[in-house]
């Protein structure tokens, strides 16, 4: 007897939409956020009262819409979703229900249910406007347990027993810990839950893998359940490297497409930490396609690794060989089920024959490793890509964790906190920053670089070289360096360091509210994040030398310590005109974020006059144009002064012969008069040839100065040696030459800051200023 009967089977079957045409019209109304209908326009005015709202006025009729509640919507975009996946039967609406049992009342609505030629997933949506902490589901979950047997047997009756079936008990913006045990009951009645990080990855697998991703979506749905009862077949080679067994063979891509799987570095492998995969890039993935389906093929090998967990077995054949030999061939037997193969490098070539017309009938080589664990795995990623551009910065500041936790290098495991800081900066579920920063390959708001860079800069955390720390990083640093348990102090840092940033963000929060992630902002932006997190330290540091508190102290005493500056800096940013705020949205080069953070710095200095860090100090010096002037005027004095004291004293010594005895310098100098004669030409500027002695450089005076150091002039006893006038104590020392002379090097490094009066980005501080003038009145006394 049929457990459903051919009236209800084909009332079912009404139900379900199957035409090309209606799924994607369903598929365009599903999509849209807004219930929308045609009505007459003497009927507007009662939808109107009933919540809706005018769209279009057209000829005889007027378009009206009506946003659907976040129940429908949820529901439409699964909907949705599967229909991007390749599912071609979807239920028209929600009025499909499935019986359960044989009594007629024992029947289920269905929210989703979707079915191809192998796989039907049957959907319950539930939602929230908020996000929050999912009610119990006890009651409900316990009854799913005992009804998935009967729909199972109607799913036969309705689709055929070749189907493999999934429950699947969707959410979104509800959290359902997975140790609750609401989820245990999940589990053990083998219904997947489909939370909001299953959601936004399915969602990234279909940007990026287009018709591709269906099959790391089988893999993620059903992993390591059978595809079928039989065993996959290959002749194969069997060797060791490395302490490891290995086998090469060939296979059909159709055939690894579905036992792969891709660790992606994303929330949802979390549970299968260290991941390390990027998702593909669409066009060289369709590129890939094309280039397959017009012959071309890839002759190096996919390299992929079966769990410990999986029977894979090696007969050897009866293949005898002359020599000694550690490989051998014969038969791999491996099971046919979904995800037991990780694909470590090859992705975009598997993933290239999934849309191919050869996917059947191609064979691909492969070496396949059996047994590594992830963290191997990562390291066998790492050295194949080690000098590819495809790993992204975000993903490589992420792997980092995983790759150097455990490290004996200092330096090492300080890039392992910075990116499990971050990413906890993104998890946690106190912080502002929630799901707000690219981890792996989950995109988000913000990027994780900026956050990895000035964690290494700002001074929460110390800094080293090999194993050894630099001793002025740990006098702010919040990390121990004394503890010679480093998991332990990672561990307890990053708490520290979390808890501060999370405060300091929550403070943002609270003044920007929900213009925290505008687009437009100075803090929460790839931009704003390195001169939010520089200025974080920065306070942690002035509080430090106040001694009102120290690298000891809690969490929450250092934040009530810079409270009151950060709130400081936000009453301003708040306040900002359009005119201000466009004024730094505008600054455009490498240079924006240290201006951004001065501009921060400067607020906080015209708060509290006791904040004035030396780094400020140093920039505001280097923006005062009075300064500058000073400055300049002194060098280009003591540039001339050089020039005429130089060529005085090598005409007395050499007379007429003196070009000779710089001869090196004179033909470098006169190849840049050409070459500034050249250029005049070219940019149409008529100007007399170019004299090369105006084309001496500083660097051409200390060689010369070196070279007739203590030369005499016969006969002169008023001649002053270059050692008489060029000694100069700058308290470099006073012994040897090299120390006499050393204050010309400093003076051409300064010489690029004075010398480019329009730039602002190499100028002279109020130190320089003065070790100019020192200079100067050296050479012109009668200036002291």
């Amino acid at each position: 007897m049929a457990f459903v009967s051919d009236v209800k089977i084909n009332e079912l079957k009404q139900k379900l939409a199957r035409d090309e045409s209606e799924l994607k019209s369903l598929y365009k109304a599903k999509k849209n956020k807004y219930y929308e209908k045609n009505v007459l326009h003497n009927q507007v005015e009662e939808y109107i009262k009933d919540g809706w709202e005018t769209s279009k006025e057209q000829k005889t009729k007027t378009t009206i819409r009506k946003l659907k509640s976040h129940n429908k919507k949820f529901e439409d975009d699964i909907w949705c979703q599967f229909y991007e996946l390749g599912y071609r039967v979807l239920n028209r609406d929600e009025t499909f229900s499935l019986p359960f049992g044989i009594e007629k009342e024992e029947t289920q609505q269905i929210d989703v249910i979707a079915a191809d030629n192998e796989t039907v997933f049957l959907i319950e949506c539930k939602s929230s406007n908020v996000f929050k902490k999912a009610p119990s589901y006890k009651d409900k979950f316990e009854l799913l347990k005992s009804q998935t047997d009967g729909f199972r047997k109607a799913i036969y009756e309705l689709f055929g027993k070749d189907k493999k079936i999934k429950y699947i008990f969707a959410t979104r913006n509800m959290r359902l810990d997975s140790d609750s045990e609401d989820a245990q009951r999940l589990i053990k009645a083998n219904i997947l839950h489909y939370s909001d990080k299953i959601y936004d990855y399915v969602d990234s697998l279909i940007e990026k893998y287009k018709k591709a991703a269906r099959y790391q979506f089988l893999g993620l749905m059903f992993k390591n359940e059978k595809i079928n009862d039989q065993n996959i077949l290959l002749p194969a080679i069997e060797g060791k490297m490395g302490g490891k067994t290995y086998y090469m063979f060939s296979i059909e891509p159709h055939l690894l497409l579905k036992i792969g799987f891709v660790l992606h570095r994303a929330k949802i492998n979390e549970e299968e930490m260290p991941t390390y995969q990027r998702l593909l890039i669409p066009n060289r993935l369709k590129n890939i396609t094309k280039f397959i389906d017009q012959g071309g093929y890839f002759p190096n090998s996919l390299v992929i690794n079966f769990g410990a967990s999986k029977k894979i077995n090696f007969e050897p054949a009866g293949i005898r060989s002359d020599s000694d030999s550690y490989s051998r061939a014969g038969i791999l037997k491996i099971p046919n089920e979904y995800s037991i193969a990780y694909i470590i490098d090859g992705q975009h070539r598997l993933y290239g024959y999934a849309d191919s017309k050869f996917k059947d009938t191609n064979t691909i080589p492969v070496v396949a490793m059996f047994g590594l664990d992830n963290t191997k795995q990562l390291d066998i990623f790492m050295d194949i890509n080690e000098n590819q551009k495809a790993i992204s910065p975000s993903l490589r500041s992420t792997l980092e964790e995983d790759l150097y936790w455990y490290s004996d290098r200092a330096d090492s495991r300080l890039k392992a906190l910075r990116s499990s800081i971050i990413r906890e900066l993104s998890e946690n579920n106190d912080s502002p920053l929630k799901n707000k920063i690219t981890i792996g390959e989950d995109k988000a708001f913000l990027t994780s670089p900026p956050f990895g860079d000035s964690l290494s800069k700002c001074g929460l955390l110390p800094k080293a070289k090999g194993n050894q720390y630099l001793p002025e990083s740990t006098i702010f640093s919040l990390y121990d360096v004394n503890n010679h348990d480093h998991n332990s102090e990672m561990i307890k840092t990053k708490k520290k360091i979390v808890k501060l940033l999370i405060e300091c963000y929550s403070l943002a929060g609270e003044y920007f509210k929900e213009n925290l992630f505008d687009s437009n902002s100075l803090i929460v932006t790839n931009r704003g994040t390195h001169p939010f997190i520089m200025l974080i330290g920065d306070l942690v540091r002035h509080l430090i030398n106040q001694g009102s508190v120290s690298n000891q102290s809690s969490i929450d005493t250092i934040f009530d310590g810079i409270d009151k500056y950060l709130r400081c800096l936000l009453e301003k940013l708040v306040g900002l005109s359009e005119d201000e705020k466009a004024k730094y949205l505008g600054m455009l080069g490498a240079g924006v974020e240290t201006k951004w953070l001065r501009f921060f710095q400067s607020v906080i200095h015209g708060c509290f006059s006791e904040y004035y860090p030396e780094d400020l100090v140093d920039w505001q010096q280097r923006q005062d144009e009075a300064l500058q002037d000073e400055g300049r005027k002194y060098g280009e004095k003591i540039e001339s002064f050089m020039k005429k004291t130089i060529l005085d004293n090598l005409k007395i010594l050499f007379g007429n012969e003196w070009e000779f005895e710089i001869g090196k310098i004179a033909r470098e100098c006169q190849n840049r008069a050409s070459l500034e004669d050249e250029k005049n030409y070219k940019e149409g500027l008529k100007k007399e040839k170019t004299d090369w002695t105006e084309m001496f450089n500083i660097n051409d005076y200390k060689e010369i100065i070196e070279k007739h150091w203590s030369k005499k002039a016969d006969g002169n006893l008023d001649f002053k040696t270059f050692e008489d006038i060029f000694s100069i104590d700058m308290d470099f020392g006073f012994n040897s030459k090299t120390e006499k002379i050393k204050w010309i090097s400093h003076f051409n490094s300064y010489r690029n800051l004075w010398a480019h009066a329009g730039t602002k980005e190499k100028r002279l501080n109020k130190q320089e200023v003065e070790f100019l003038e020192k200079i100067y009145k050296h050479f012109y006394p009668s200036a002291n």
